[in-house]
């Protein structure tokens, strides 16, 4: 498939999603503008609670569709969760008020403070681009610029999830009110299925870079779609390299790492359509460099070429070893990385972790993103080092029977039943995951926790969560479970809790977590250090795309290490991909194989 092939055969509805990273904005941003080209009326709409949709098109977005400057006939929005929230609450909590009594009125208004809330909010204004067609009927296409992966497949996932619900407790309340005023979403949100199954009106778009844990991704999220009646798919490998220069080991071994991973590629998406598109040397900021996205090979030597190579030295930041002798002589603790999806969390949270154990210390690593898969058998070769994963739908599943069990002996056979009804809204695996959470934060005050993140938006709602049920903590004496009680404390606690802003040498990345870093300013949480991972600045190259590439690092790397960072580190890119002890382990040394 050539990327003329897959503009000309769009549907009406075209999804990207993926891994954290991959290009899923700058990809919808350039199919949007190639479609808005050919004479096509577009809506481009960015569902990612961190969305940098701004930053890509180089424009001013709202919650409402706003005029592209540059690309006649394209207009794009951010679904923006906390006015849909606000929006939502009164919608569910104004015909109550003069009805029923203000207790009553404040419990409804307190059940719809939650995260959930949020992601509900956003999900109906997306429901109503797919199912009310006059929601969109100006526009011929609606490209959707999704966020990672996990939070995706759950927004996929929600349209049945709660028909069938509100069908089963159509006078229940739950964490968004009451369900009568959901009820009258059901009808919408069937619709929504039935556009996202009908490959006539929809395609979702599966990107990838072509790596081995991205490919391992996208075919998860290929199976789970399909599993939701979603087959019509395709692939798209983004950021393919070839290498120009065989002499330069660097580049030679970013190549063959590429092809491996291509030749291995998945069984499931070994039959989809796919579109390969190259690995640009400069950014893809504004519109005319999206326009050159879809664009043949020439154009990007051309752009290579046209960008002068400076000798400019960069600042030199800390090294990474040292920051783990930091890290190690608190002796126990929380450490979390943090940042955008896809720059890196999981290795870094992983070599911190076997650092640590390697030095003799308690380790449990873990994670909370719902797509991430922290390496098991990294435990099983050194001792003191746990390893585990919060399983949403594990802790879901334990969630529920724990409430059943203490509430079914007071309960009759018609209040069990209502009960379990409640346990199956979708609401239940928020509070689920965010006490595993909590119980994971725990585990710090006698040992050290190294905690994997979700992507920076799936996080900022767990910590939204958080001071919710701080609020809660201090409003009244509840039953809350003393890890929950002290967790925000906890996390604020900057002896206790070591965050890690994680990213890398790029505008997105960097951009999105300074953002990050002034919503924990606001949740009372400041960072212990940033690192920026995977860069090509220390390392000696000559391929001519690399190098280009490497010059536009430094720019990113000075922000961060003058404006945004008491402390920063600088990590390389590894010619050997970190995985396994060994892997690992050789993360340290490659410090040693260039300078800054």
């Amino acid at each position: 498939m050539t990327a003329r092939d897959f503009v000309r055969d769009a549907p009406r509805y075209v999804f990207f999603t993926g891994k954290g990273g991959v290009g899923k904005t700058s990809l919808s941003c350039a199919t949007a503008i190639a479609l808005a080209d050919g004479g096509k009326r577009v809506l481009l709409v960015s569902t990612d609670p961190a969305s940098n949709l701004d930053e890509v098109l180089g424009a001013r977005l709202s919650a409402l569709p706003t005029p592209v400057p540059g690309v006649e006939r394209l207009s794009a929005l951010n679904i923006d969760p906390a006015r849909a929230a606000s929006e939502y609450r009164e919608r569910v909590v104004g015909p109550y008020r003069d009805v029923l009594p203000a207790a009553a009125v404040k419990r409804i208004e307190e059940q719809l403070s939650g995260a959930c809330t949020m992601e509900i909010a956003a999900f109906n204004e997306f429901s109503k681009m797919l199912g009310s067609p006059g929601a969109t009927s100006k526009f011929d296409h609606i490209i959707f610029d999704t966020a990672p992966t996990g939070h995706t497949l759950r927004l996929l996932g929600l349209p049945a999830a709660w028909s069938g619900y509100i069908e089963m407790n159509p006078e229940a309340t739950s964490c968004l009110g009451p369900l009568a005023g959901l009820s009258e979403q059901r009808a919408l949100y069937a619709s929504t299925v039935d556009v996202l199954a009908d490959g006539t009106k929809t395609i979702v778009a599966l990107v990838s870079r072509p790596e081995r844990s991205a490919l391992t991704e996208a075919e998860r999220t290929y199976r789970e779609l399909f599993a939701l009646g979603v087959s019509n798919q395709r692939l798209i490998l983004n950021g393919v390299f070839r290498a120009a220069d065989q002499s330069d080991p660097v580049a030679r071994s970013l190549a063959v790492r590429g092809e491996l991973a291509i030749e291995n590629i998945p069984e499931g998406l070994s039959r989809l359509s796919r579109l390969d598109i190259p690995l640009f040397p400069v950014e893809l900021l504004g519109v005319a460099a999206l326009r050159l996205m879809l664009s043949q090979d020439t154009a990007i030597k051309n752009i290579a070429l046209s960008v002068p190579i400076s000798q400019e030295g960069i600042p030199a930041p800390g090294l990474f070893r040292d920051l783990i002798s930091e890290l190690a002589g608190a002796g126990r603790g929380v450490i979390m990385t943090m940042g955008k999806g896809g720059v890196g969390k999981t290795t870094i949270a992983s070599v911190i972790a076997v650092e640590l154990a390697r030095r003799g210390h308690r380790v449990h690593l873990t994670t909370t993103d719902p797509a991430a898969h922290v390496d098991p058998s990294l435990a099983r070769g050194l001792p003191g080092l746990d390893v585990s994963r919060i399983d949403p739908a594990a802790e879901t599943e334990a969630y529920r029977k724990e409430v059943i069990a203490a509430a079914g002996s007071r309960l009759d056979d018609d209040g069990r039943r209502l009960l379990e009804e409640d346990l199956r809204s979708p609401c239940t695996e928020e509070i689920a995951v965010f006490r595993a959470f909590a119980r994971k934060v725990n585990l710090g005050a006698s040992q050290f926790v190294v905690l994997d993140t979700a992507p920076t938006g799936h996080t900022l709602l767990l910590l939204d969560a958080a001071k919710a049920y701080h609020r809660e903590v201090i409003r009244s004496l509840s039953d809350l479970p003393e890890a929950v009680r002290r967790l925000l404390p906890r996390l604020r606690d900057r002896a206790f809790t070591r965050i890690l802003i994680v990213t890398l040498p790029e505008a997105t990345p960097v951009h999105e977590a300074a953002q990050l870093q002034s919503d924990l300013a606001r949740a009372g949480i400041e960072p212990f250090a940033w690192v920026i991972n995977q860069s090509l600045s220390p390392l000696s190259v000559w391929d001519l795309v690399l190098r280009t590439k490497q010059q536009s690092e430094s720019k990113y790397i000075r922000e961060v290490r003058e404006k945004l960072a008491a402390r920063s580190v600088l990590v390389p890119w590894m010619i050997t991909e970190p995985r396994g002890l060994d892997g690992l382990g050789a993360f340290l040394g490659i410090e040693s194989q260039g300078s800054v």
